[in-house]
């Protein structure tokens, strides 16, 4: 089958005429990808306290366990995206596949948190590889406005599964088997996609892509990690020379790598994408809105063991209303958004997520289940509505040969935000927690593993007499919520202040009804500057 895509005009959105027979089936093997990383990225939540246990992590280790991921996939996922591009989505997502299991063997059987840290970060390598090509083979499948927008939704709502079924199998195999084998459940859903997607997926690459710029691949990855590198730094340790220096040099790779895309021929990135209103609103509110959640979706899974006392399969239910929420939503969001408008959808979304945070304000460590159900829900409905919405505008925004690079520049928000979240909520976390009032008669040295993590402070408090082992992790228990209600604030003003900006931002932007009206609306809106005009996307 041909890679090509049928244009209607220079670098313009494919016609109507192209809709791939057995597209459907190509997107239940795509979904399978999205679950994959999904799947991967909630289990490490539940099993971090037994991790804990075993591994013994630092404080500070164990948040590089948390995040590296994110750091590493968030400076690859550009270079990436444009790789697919270049050699072939389908390529790209297969050899990805392969990695990502293998990988997640790694990853299971670490024996030390360096050992840990090295494993997700090459997971991270891998994980690049994934999310950007199933959006851009989502793209070129789907020619149709409107099956784009089911198309996507059920992305979505896969991505939501999967962060429910995590919690709920991981829950299960941590009562029954060591922390480890939470990644092994990777490796059949990775032989499943394999060998289905060999069959069933379509190859699509851009037709004449350029070559691959190795440059502009060190400038972005050194860039995003030395900048998310220095955020993370200071809000935990302060601004010394050594972070101020990598913020510097991660500063200056970025803006080294925005002049270098503007004066190439074929740059890795089309940085004149964002000019367009639209698809840069999209951008930004996917980043801040993951920023604001990804606090109380890191540190959930440990309130609900560690502090509720709750059994791992019992955690992993309690966080299934957000998953429900987010399957629904996406599902019906292109539709909403048609009937009412982008922004409205997006900001309502956003408002939405922000004041259940704002309810977590009140949170304690008794607070009974209904209100924390009732919050994921509401989470889960309004991040469902917004991030399938920007979405749909963020691969709508580009000609079909270009959307692996602008996948990736979805996706690059997606992780930037988790990724500036766990370090800058997670700071506030780990600093109110940290300065929890040891009780006397504590031994100096089961003290200074309780203040390390509240894992640690229950490690800590089974080896010391009764009472005072329960007034050890009392009143680290209530540190932890303490920081977790601190974080929770924070992200609800965030989330408040996105909506806001979003409804600014995304004004007048909608989602086309058919494939000519997609075409007409590129061709009057999505142009990029180029010697001072206007003009249409380059192919």
């Amino acid at each position: 089958m041909s890679s090509r895509i049928v244009t209607t005009g220079p670098g313009a959105h494919p016609s109507p005429e192209t809709s791939r027979p057995g597209r459907w089936l190509a997107l239940a093997v795509l979904v399978l990808a999205v679950l994959l990383v999904a799947v991967d990225a909630t289990v490490l939540g539940l099993a971090t306290p037994f991790l804990s246990e075993d591994l013994r992590p630092s404080g500070t280790q164990l948040l590089w366990i948390g995040d590296v991921y994110s750091f590493v996939i968030a400076g690859l996922l550009v270079s990436m995206g444009s790789l697919g591009d270049r050699i072939g989505r389908k390529k790209l997502l297969l050899i990805g596949s392969v990695a990502f299991g293998a990988i997640s063997v790694l990853n299971a059987y670490a024996t030390s948190p360096e050992m840990m840290i090295v494993a997700r970060a090459l997971l991270g390598v891998a994980g690049a590889t994934l999310m950007p090509a199933t959006l851009a083979l989502i793209r070129n499948l789907f020619h149709d406005p409107r099956e784009r927008s089911l198309a996507v939704g059920i992305w979505g709502a896969t991505a939501s599964a999967g962060a429910a079924v995590g919690p709920v199998v991981g829950g299960f195999l941590l009562e029954h088997f060591w922390w480890g084998s939470v990644f092994l459940i990777n490796l059949p859903v990775m032989l499943v996609l394999v060998l289905v997607g060999m069959r069933l997926l379509p190859e699509s690459r851009d037709p004449s892509p350029g070559p691959w710029d190795l440059p502009s691949v060190g400038l972005s990855l050194v860039g995003i990690i030395g900048v998310v590198y220095t955020v993370k730094e200071a809000a935990a340790h302060g601004l010394g020379w050594d972070v101020a220096g990598s913020g510097v040099l991660g500063a200056l790779a970025l803006t080294w790598f925005v002049r270098r895309q503007l004066t190439l021929p074929s740059p890795l990135l089309n940085m004149r994408l964002f000019h367009h209103r639209g698809f840069s609103g999209a951008v930004l509110a996917d980043l801040l809105t993951i920023l604001g959640l990804s606090g109380l979706v890191f540190f959930l899974s440990q309130f609900l063991q560690l502090v509720q006392d709750r059994e791992p399969l019992e955690a992993g239910l309690a966080e299934l209303p957000a998953a429900v929420g987010a399957v629904s939503a996406g599902l019906v969001a292109g539709l909403v958004a048609r009937r009412f408008s982008v922004r409205v959808v997006v900001s309502g979304g956003l408002a939405a997520v922000g004041l259940a945070l704002a309810a977590l304000a009140w949170l304690e460590s008794d607070t009974g289940y209904p209100l924390l159900g009732a919050v994921l829900l509401v989470v889960g409905v309004g991040a469902g509505f917004s991030f399938t919405v920007t979405a749909d505008v963020i691969l709508s925004s580009v000609p079909g040969d270009q959307a692996g690079a602008a996948s990736a520049v979805s996706e690059t928000a997606y992780e930037l935000g988790a990724a500036l979240g766990i370090a800058l909520l997670g700071s506030i976390v780990t600093g109110v927690y940290r300065d929890f009032a040891t009780p006397g008669g504590v031994p100096d040295k089961a003290a200074s593993e309780a203040h390390e993590s509240l894992g640690g402070a229950v490690e800590a408090s089974h080896g010391l007499a009764p009472g005072q082992g329960e007034a050890l992790l009392t009143s680290a228990q209530e540190a932890f919520v303490d920081g977790l209600r601190i974080a929770a604030s924070v992200g609800a003003v965030v989330l408040l202040a996105t909506a806001v900006a979003a409804w600014f931002l995304l004004r007048g932007q909608r989602l086309a009804d058919t494939a000519a009206e997609a075409v007409a609306l590129a061709e009057a809106g999505r142009g990029t500057p180029r010697d001072g005009k206007a003009g249409p996307p380059r192919p």
